[in-house]
């Protein structure tokens, strides 16, 4: 998005590049739903990941997205491999427009990289804060207690325009957006200094907020920022990607998702995903699909 799964899908992507090399891949209509048209491998699930890059993927398998991954190798009949690569400038490119792996498990809906499903979840950025902080209850930016309060925000990020909008910039204390993720991590350091009371607030791509205070050792509450009234959006859906001449593939992936709807929400409320509806409510593991 724009930069979404938060420091996710990085950078300006050559999009012609993808889809010109899969018209070329693709030269015969797929009418007949022979997905050895479109697959690598039609046996096998192939995954385009980050090796390094929790709660969403790493080659433990330990991700939500690994999880998921699973869940729909298992649904469909298929063994299971992966392409992994960082989620840096490239990382279509080099997995996904490079037929390495045939689906990218979490992409935000309407960046034009890659041809997105139906949404499997909607979520937003959150603010983190430590219960008795003196900011108990505070859910918007626009907050006035914030204004004299050291913030952590990921530079580059949706929330950080409105930071700088609201005045909050000045003792806000930025981290890195682009970074190679088998060497660091920016949430965890922001987490890291949360916890050390170095900031004393932080704001997240949700998926990363819910897990990572999960795993804190003191509370955190996660708080979707779901409140702004002007400035970029901050809620968004999440798509799996695929190249964009695979329709019968996309048309498979989005049978599964309505199908295991339910089984998937429940995976990511495990991982502390905030999950939100269409009007930005909080949902349970047994909502819905996922509407637009």
């Amino acid at each position: 998005m724009l930069k979404l799964r938060a420091f996710v899908i990085l950078g300006a992507i050559a999009a012609a590049l993808l889809f010109v090399f899969s018209a070329s891949r693709a030269q015969v209509n797929n009418e007949s739903g022979d997905l050895s048209i479109e697959l690598i491998d039609p046996k096998v699930l192939r995954v385009c990941a980050d090796p390094r890059n929790m709660p969403f993927s790493n080659e433990k398998g330990e991700g939500f997205e690994n999880k998921l991954a699973e869940l729909v190798a298992q649904r469909l009949g298929k063994s299971l491999a992966y392409a992994w690569y960082p989620q840096a400038p490239g990382f279509v490119r080099n997995t996904l427009g490079a037929y390495k792996c045939d689906v990218i498990m979490g992409y935000p809906q309407g960046n034009d990289l890659v041809q997105s499903t139906n949404p499997y979840y909607r979520t937003a950025y959150a603010l983190m804060l430590r219960p008795g902080s003196g900011l108990d209850g505070a859910d918007t930016l626009a907050d006035p207690r914030l204004k004299s309060k050291h913030i952590g925000i990921v530079a580059g990020t949706p929330p950080a325009t409105l930071l700088a909008a609201n005045g909050l910039m000045t003792n806000a204390k930025p981290y890195p957006l682009v970074i190679d993720t088998r060497v660091d991590s920016s949430a965890e350091s922001m987490m890291k200094d949360l916890a050390a009371g170095a900031i004393d607030a932080g704001v997240l791509w949700g998926p990363m907020a819910g897990y990572y205070a999960m795993k804190a050792k003191e509370p955190v509450t996660v708080v979707p920022l779901v409140k702004e009234h002007s400035g970029p959006r901050l809620a968004y859906y999440i798509t799996m990607g695929v190249r964009g001449a695979d329709q019968e593939w996309k048309r498979q992936l989005n049978r599964l998702i309505a199908d295991n709807q339910p089984a998937i929400n429940q995976l990511l409320t495990s991982f502390g995903v905030p999950l939100l509806d269409d009007k930005d409510r909080p949902v349970g593991a047994d909502a819905p699909a996922t509407k637009q």
